[in-house]
């Protein structure tokens, strides 16, 4: 059995272990064994606004995404074959172009010589252009765009596994729409829903590109105190205790998850 397994453990050992365990040595070594990284973290009010600001973005984009992402995946759903097919086409359609390509695609979009702001002053709503861009909303518009897939799949794949069974039964003991998916339908996606939302909260704590551009140096997430670390002051130590410190946060996040809801559960399996 071990024997079956080696491979998958090499890849792990390569590919997780050891450049955790690297990145972990270099945030307490430099010239000896130092906590003086992990100190500026705990001292330093920079970096405390940037941990801040980069969980308030992601919990509002995981709360957005499931705004809109749980009436898309609920249509795909209840639709014929063909209509959820050409549903969750359009929602993997973004998949098709990468990630940089949409961030400079909604930097031209909220500008204030762009799209949404030139449209805006023609139909007379505005007189001078909105700072749409450069800020945080910004950033969570262009996020929210790339990760609303990550919230919509979990979703739609939970709700494929609802016994249609319950909703004829709750329908045929008088509850009317609205009562059997409060009662029904709402209660059994919850795995889908969490799901979901640890995806988009996760990816989100660690998005780069999109704050980066559409933040304007005002939005300064931790990937982006991990990238300036490195590059502008050469301070790989630091930029490790920054990635260590957030890493510890994710596995936290994944741990309460845990604890509240099964994996096999979270993973909309039964």
């Amino acid at each position: 059995m071990l024997a079956l397994a080696f491979p998958a453990l090499l890849m792990i050992l390569l590919l997780v272990v050891l450049p955790v365990g690297w990145l972990a040595w270099q945030s307490i070594w430099h010239d000896g064994f130092t906590l003086e990284n992990y100190r500026r973290i705990l001292a330093e009010d920079i970096y405390w606004r940037s941990f801040a600001l980069t969980f308030e973005i992601s919990l509002a984009v995981t709360v957005l995404a499931v705004l809109l992402g749980y009436p898309i995946a609920y249509a795909a759903s209840i639709a014929s074959r063909g209509w959820s097919v050409v549903i969750l086409a359009l929602v993997v359609l973004p998949f098709w172009t990468s990630v940089l390509v949409r961030a400079y695609a909604w930097l031209a979009l909220l500008q204030r010589t762009g799209v949404i702001n030139q449209l805006l002053r023609q139909l007379g709503l505005i007189d001078a252009p909105l700072a749409l861009v450069h800020n945080t909303f910004g950033t969570v518009v262009a996020t929210l765009h790339i990760l609303l897939p990550f919230m919509v799949l979990p979703l739609y794949a939970t709700m494929q596994k609802i016994p249609h069974d319950l909703l004829q039964a709750g329908a045929s003991l008088g509850a009317g729409p609205v009562l059997t998916f409060w009662q029904i339908f709402l209660p059994l996606s919850l795995p889908g829903v969490l799901a979901g939302c640890t995806l988009v909260f996760v990816l989100s704590l660690g998005f780069y590109i999109t704050p980066e551009l559409l933040g304007g140096g005002r939005t300064v997430m931790v990937s982006m105190l991990v990238s300036r670390n490195v590059e502008l002051y050469d301070q790989w130590g630091a930029a490790s205790a920054v990635g260590v410190v957030l890493l510890l946060a994710v596995a936290a996040i994944f741990f309460v998850v845990s604890r509240f809801v099964p994996l096999d559960r979270v993973l909309g399996q039964r």
